[in-house]
């Protein structure tokens, strides 16, 4: 094969590569849409009292007023970082960058008055109105979808140990390559999410495939960003839940896996020991794992 021949194909691989990767456009995009038409995340409940709005600007604009000053920024540095957050807005990728770097302070707030099971983020790759299942269920999923079956099972209780029936678990996740359906190329719509109905004891079981890691895209400004500052684009692979149920408080969390990549630098900073499953083997190639929540009451 010649050297021109050996060109030609790279690049025909370099653009099938492309075709069938996620982009952090794309994922802006789907990202941004999402959020916009989810009501429950929409702005419901949003500050309107002046006085707090005016409490919470001033804090935050103090607050780059510092480190401006701190750090003494240039001229040629403001501009850079102006034309960036520029950059974000037009590429679709606010929600990207907020849930992936500030979100989870603002879970942090939330969770000081909180009992029950321990939320953690939500994130950018929510999809409302998914496919409604009852339990046991199985989650869509490609006929060749590829991974390691995973069976996730357990109860949703009260805080006084009282069986919720028919609480229902919204659940997604990535794919064995990292990938979430909505977000990138040529996976179908819906694949490894659905909307799962517990039985009338609040139990569930519900078989899936064990999620990878996956990086935040690195392709628009939100990688430039992580770039630059030298840090890794990577979050530990996991199950995304919202548990609800009616007279109880929604809990969204996520569920990691003992031993992942990942863990303890999280790019998310969204782990907690508390939400880290260890399956164990069954014997037939599939991992097992049993995991209770625990809901508290409006």
């Amino acid at each position: 094969m010649t050297t021109t021949d050996n060109a030609v194909e790279q690049s025909a691989l370099d653009q099938s590569a492309a075709a069938t990767s996620p982009t952090a456009s794309d994922s802006g995009a789907s990202a941004s849409a999402s959020f916009r038409s989810t009501s429950q995340y929409s702005g419901a409940g949003a500050v309107t009292n002046a006085a707090r709005v005016d409490a919470l600007a001033r804090a935050l604009l103090g607050a780059v007023h510092q480190v401006i000053l701190d750090h003494e920024v240039t001229y040629p540095e403001f501009q850079t970082a102006k034309k960036w957050l520029m950059d974000v807005g037009d590429g679709g990728e606010w929600p990207l960058f907020l849930d992936v770097f500030v979100e989870h302070a603002v879970e942090e707030v939330a969770s000081r008055t909180q009992t029950g099971t321990k939320g953690t983020i939500l994130g950018p790759y929510y999809l409302p109105e998914q496919v409604q299942l009852t339990s046991p269920a199985t989650l869509p999923a490609r006929p060749d979808e590829q991974g390691t079956p995973l069976l996730f099972r357990g109860q949703v209780t009260d805080t006084d140990g009282t069986p919720v029936p028919h609480a229902v678990l919204d659940i997604w996740q990535a794919d064995e390559k990292g990938y979430y359906s909505g977000f990138a190329p040529d996976i179908p719509s819906g694949n490894l999410r659905g909307v799962v109905t517990t039985d009338d004891r609040g139990v569930f079981e519900i078989s899936t495939i064990q999620p990878a890691p996956y990086q935040v895209p690195t392709d628009g400004p939100t990688g430039a960003l992580i770039s630059a500052a030298g840090w890794h684009p990577w979050r530990p692979a996991h199950l995304h839940l919202l548990v609800s149920a009616e007279g109880h408080r929604t809990v969204t969390t996520q569920l990691y896996f003992a031993g992942g990549e990942y863990l303890d630098s999280d790019v998310a900073e969204a782990t907690k020991p508390e939400l880290i499953l260890d399956p164990t083997d069954v014997g037939d190639g599939t991992r097992q794992v049993t995991y209770d929540f625990v809901l508290e009451r409006n």
